[in-house]
């Protein structure tokens, strides 16, 4: 895997572009995230793994958040590049309020015009190295930025959920904002991709998950950050990673 920090015009929307390569078949499992994420497939197919059966993903797609993981299986010398949005940074590009891609993964070709992905088809297929491939993709951004104005607002509730590694009460976060609980909420949703308690509950999963090595008792942290008891934790646990907590850690 490759990162790729964005160009300074971007950097604004874009956390990072990451390139994801396999020479063999594998399966990832992917954990719910607080970034809309476009794919641009290289080589290879991708598809998504659900109880309903797989799903190959389209060459360009965009993926918006979700409350529960996926397995994606990449296949044989596949290769992707992957737009990590920045929170309320997908809003720049697309024409639509953002929570409507919650939990789906859509064509890209439901913003931009056939030829012009079609023209990025082919600017990737004639160019040799990774570099120039993320260079591409940049570019192709760059020249659909529709709005380069960032909400300060959501900008500054998306830091205090962060800071607070989740755990908040989403009115006293709009009244710190000095805005009413549903227009906060309305504005939010539409900028990031779900409401303020969801994006809360993924962040303080991630949170217990990530500081899981540093604390004896990954029960006694769960506690502090809100869930009820333990069957209460376990089972959001097992929602957001599709395993317990003792077999997650052990894988």
């Amino acid at each position: 895997m490759q990162i790729f920090k964005p160009v300074s015009c971007l950097a604004p929307f874009v956390k990072s572009f990451v390139v994801v390569e396999s020479s063999e078949a594998l399966v990832n499992r992917l954990l719910p995230d607080t970034s809309v994420v476009a794919a641009i497939r290289l080589n290879g197919a991708v598809q998504i793994e659900s109880s309903g059966g797989n799903s190959a993903l389209p060459l360009f797609s965009l993926s918006g958040l979700r409350k529960s993981f996926r397995l994606v299986e990449y296949g044989k010398n596949s290769a992707n590049i992957l737009v990590q949005f920045k929170e309320g940074g997908a809003a720049a590009f697309f024409r639509l309020p953002i929570h409507e891609l919650f939990e789906t993964n859509v064509a890209l070709d439901e913003f931009f015009r056939p030829s012009e992905l079609m023209q990025l088809e082919e600017q990737l297929g004639t160019t040799g190295s990774i570099e120039k491939k993320v260079a591409i993709v940049q570019q192709f951004f760059i020249e659909r930025i529709r709005n380069e104005k960032t909400d300060m607002l959501i900008a500054k509730s998306v830091e205090k959920i962060t800071a607070a590694n989740g755990v908040l009460d989403v009115k006293d976060l709009s009244e710190s904002l000095y805005i009413s609980r549903d227009a906060f909420e309305k504005r939010f949703r539409k900028a990031v991709g779900t409401a303020p308690k969801q994006f809360a509950d993924i962040v303080r999963m991630k949170a217990l998950i990530g500081r899981a090595h540093l604390t004896d008792s990954l029960l006694d942290s769960a506690l502090s950050a809100g869930f009820f008891d333990q069957s209460h934790f376990i089972r959001n646990f097992k929602r957001f990673t599709g395993l317990t907590p003792k077999d997650f850690f052990r894988h």
